[in-house]
């Protein structure tokens, strides 16, 4: 298993540059890690075993009614009786009884799918990152100038310096569009892992928005009386009817006891996913309402930069929020979080110097001045 989680290093490997938030990075690098690992193991027989296997009638070979099975899926049967599982079935194999009605039968066809699904559950998170690394386009990583460590010579330090100031006062206010698409991708990831749910809860027929609610109200319940959600959306004992022709031309009828050992695999699976996507909503829906904050607050963008750039003035972060725009400000903080922060502190001063000596047309704000996104 460890040679699994090996091959994903690349993955959980977080970039030294940073382009986006903690938040956004928990999708790309540590779900989208998750999701394949999980896609992988469950198709790994090494760890798994069989898929499928099926108590049956000898004259028919074991890896054909296996296979047959496995393709056309397996069933169990449902009932209206509310009564728990243990006292209407077979001592923990719900749903193993015999029956005549096919509207009793649930069918069960997602398990040849739950690796597929993972995989694509994995790309889809990983979209919002692609879409945000094309747009940003490397900007951040110019400007830095392996300025992010302060070991070079003052000379050299200078000119880097000078030449993100120049770039910072040419190009001020012009990084609203820029800011915005990845406030998009934000957006886009929190719409995702909404989704997601969703998505799953369709796959498992209804089963899984409360599935991790059930989950614990099940821990909780006393064991006479709970019902495990667990074997309801993941059964690991099922039914499977073959049918074949004799020498007769007469259809011959063979039913079978399947156990899915996958199973054990997919619920302990899906309960993990389930608190991890609750989790990441939260913290993404929060990150999306403290992105707007920052765009209608330009008092909010003040009061972060102060409190994360301390060495920083407090006169120079007002005069540069006062004369920037929101798109800017979102420039300025992933900077400062990527360069060094004595030379972020002194390109700050600078361009504020810069900016006290031009006239700009001010927008009534903070202090009368400071600009609206």
């Amino acid at each position: 298993m460890l040679d699994i989680f090996r091959g994903l290093k690349s993955l959980l490997k977080v970039s030294p540059i940073h382009i986006d938030s903690p938040v956004f990075r928990l999708h790309y690098s540590i779900t989208v890690s998750v999701l394949i690992a999980f896609s992988l193991i469950v198709t790994t027989r090494q760890y798994v075993g069989n898929p499928i296997d099926c108590i049956h009638t000898k004259e028919i070979p074991e890896d054909v009614f296996n296979t047959f099975c496995w393709i056309h899926s397996t069933f169990t049967v449902s009932t209206n009786n509310p009564e728990p599982y243990a006292r209407m079935y077979l001592p923990g194999s719900p749903g193993i009884r015999t029956t005549h009605n096919d509207k009793e039968k649930k069918v069960y066809k997602y398990y040849q799918w739950v690796s597929f699904c993972l995989f694509f559950q994995a790309i889809l998170f990983y979209t919002p990152r692609w879409l945000w690394k094309s747009w940003e386009g490397g900007k951040i990583c110019a400007l830095m100038m392996d300025l992010d460590v302060a070991v070079c010579s003052e000379i050299e330090k200078k000119q880097k310096k000078k030449l993100m100031i120049d770039y910072l006062w040419e190009n001020l206010r012009f990084h609203n569009w820029w800011a915005y698409r990845y406030y998009f991708c934000e957006v886009l990831a929190l719409v995702n892992v909404v989704g997601q749910m969703f998505l799953m809860n369709r796959f498992f027929d209804g089963a899984f928005l409360m599935f991790g609610l059930e989950v614990i109200s099940f821990i909780n319940t006393d064991q006479e009386d709970r019902i495990d959600p667990m074997i309801q959306i993941f059964p690991r004992m099922t039914k499977c009817t073959f049918r074949k022709y004799g020498h007769s031309g007469d259809e011959e009828k063979h039913d079978a006891l399947c156990i899915l050992p996958l199973n054990v695999v997919n619920e302990k699976i899906y309960v993990f996913l389930w608190f991890w996507f609750i989790i990441l909503s939260v913290l993404t829906f929060l990150t999306v309402v403290y992105r707007i904050i920052i765009i209608f607050s330009p008092r909010m963008r003040v009061y972060l930069l102060r409190i994360r750039y301390r060495l920083v003035r407090r006169e120079v972060i007002d005069t540069i929020v006062r004369r920037s725009k929101m798109g800017d400000w979102f420039l300025f903080y992933m900077l400062g979080e990527n360069v060094d922060s004595l030379i972020f502190r002194d390109v700050l001063q600078d361009l504020a110097h810069k900016l006290n000596r031009h006239d700009f047309h001010h927008a009534p704000g903070f202090k009368g001045e400071i600009q609206e996104a």
